[in-house]
């Protein structure tokens, strides 16, 4: 089953829940609120949504073991055909699968035809699964199998939906025409000053860890790291390198200077928006002289030149250092968006517990013949409040949608305010006036008489 074939299997959820205010209502006065005011943006919980979704798909076409270790459920994130050795020497695989264990969700990387002669070679995992860094895509274990019908080895790392390579993101085709330039890039000034800072302040924070740590990233380039969410980005595929070509730890001073120089390369790639600007660096320079700032320039020089006697990421971080301030200042920012975003869904879940607790109560059918389960008292005060709520009407006998209706009163009702409203049964016969603290009472006394029940 080919990608194509598959989008057009797949069903698609339905992302837009609410419409978007119309023009009309756009000015408010300050005591005027739309039903969007209730609820988090659009556009992120499309984007929540999304990520959800990608997490839960599955499909039975592509000829994948059933079990793998203690994981199943596996589902290719890479599905094109030409598989590259370029990076790893061996053709390697990406899934999404879900662990049996703990019922989470995890990616599989597996190594193609890679058979593991030193068992020590394993113990190199175990330095990586003491890192726990934002900007690093964290290793959970490493195990051999034979269920492909060869000799594979399988790295397992934290799963993140919906990510994409730098690569992807910055240099494919579509990404390039997005931005209506030629695939040989360098034709104008096509990531920000500021998120190229935002990436060089997090690649550096994640580096001084791994160097700290006695170890070494060998995978600072565009198509292993990802770009999670806006200019997030995490380093991916740590610890393969060490164990397809494991030494003993000999060579770890020589790999750690290697990440400062490609650290440098991917800088200036993307700034130069080409992935060969790194073969004629003069001219690259100039063009990064005429469009960045001197300091940017600089940290590229720095990461680029030879050793002196051995650079260190230290430099890199004292040289950075006023940018990194604008990056704390910027993600602090964006938490509060995120809180204030996070807010406005914090009472959902006890007005759902409420109308949870409606549904249990009203109108039993198994009880319509029980004298203390029928429709008075307690049980008809619910049911008249439920009425008040959900089923009033305008003068012209048209159902009446209001949601702010809908949310204050529960608000009110889980709350036990003092407040009194008049209750009309529906033959307008009978007249009630109760707080929502009775309405309350009621419901809880209920609630209990049926829990006992059971």
């Amino acid at each position: 089953m080919t990608e194509i074939e598959f989008q057009k299997n797949f069903s698609q959820l339905q992302y837009h829940l609410y419409t978007s205010p119309l023009p009309h209502v756009s000015n408010l006065h300050p005591h005027q609120k739309t039903i969007h005011a209730f609820f988090m943006l659009d556009h992120l919980r499309e984007e929540l949504q999304r990520k959800n979704e990608s997490t839960l798909k599955t499909v039975n076409d592509f000829n994948l073991p059933e079990e793998l270790h203690v994981y199943h459920s596996l589902y290719p994130l890479d599905q094109r055909q030409e598989k590259s050795i370029k990076i790893f020497g061996y053709p390697s695989w990406v899934y999404k699968s879900v662990c049996s264990v703990d019922g989470r969700v995890y990616c599989l990387r597996r190594i193609e035809g890679f058979r593991l002669t030193n068992e020590i070679a394993m113990s190199t995992i175990e330095n990586w699964r003491r890192i726990r860094h934002a900007n690093i895509v964290s290793i959970r274990e490493a195990f051999t199998t034979k269920a492909f019908g060869d000799h594979s080895l399988v790295f397992v790392y934290d799963y993140h939906p919906l990510s994409q390579t730098l690569f992807d993101k910055h240099f494919s085709s579509s990404s390039l025409q997005a931005n209506n330039l030629p695939q040989s890039g360098g034709t104008g000034v096509v990531v920000p000053e500021t998120v190229l800072w935002s990436y060089i302040t997090q690649l550096a924070s994640a580096i001084k860890t791994i160097h700290s740590s006695g170890l070494a990233a060998r995978m600072i380039e565009p198509t292993k790291i990802l770009s999670t969410n806006k200019n997030r980005i995490r380093i991916n595929c740590c610890g393969i390198m060490d164990m397809l070509t494991f030494d003993g730890g000999k060579n770890i001073h020589h790999f750690q200077q290697e990440d400062l120089i490609h650290f440098g390369q991917l800088i200036i790639s993307l700034a130069c928006n080409s992935l060969s600007s790194v073969l004629n660096l003069p001219k690259s320079i100039d063009y990064i002289s005429r469009h960045y700032s001197p300091d940017f320039k600089n940290v590229i020089l720095y990461l680029l030149n030879k050793p002196t006697p051995t650079k260190s990421v230290d430099k890199v971080i004292a040289m950075i250092g006023p940018r990194i301030l604008h990056e704390i200042n910027s993600v602090h920012h964006y938490n509060d968006f995120l809180e204030s975003e996070l807010s406005q869904e914090l009472e959902n879940g006890r007005l759902v517990r409420l109308l949870c607790k409606f549904g249990f109560i009203n109108e039993r059918p198994e009880f319509d013949m029980d004298p203390s389960w029928s429709e008075t008292g307690d049980r008809y005060l619910i049911k008249l409040f439920r009425d008040y709520v959900f089923h009033q009407v305008d003068e012209n006998g048209y159902p009446v949608v209001d949601m702010a209706h809908v949310l204050m009163c529960l608000n009110k009702l889980d709350a036990g305010v003092d407040e009194r409203i008049m209750l009309v049964s529906r033959d307008e016969q009978s007249c009630l006036i109760v707080s929502y603290k009775e309405i309350k009472n009621c419901i809880d006394s209920a609630f209990r008489d049926l829990s006992r029940r059971k």
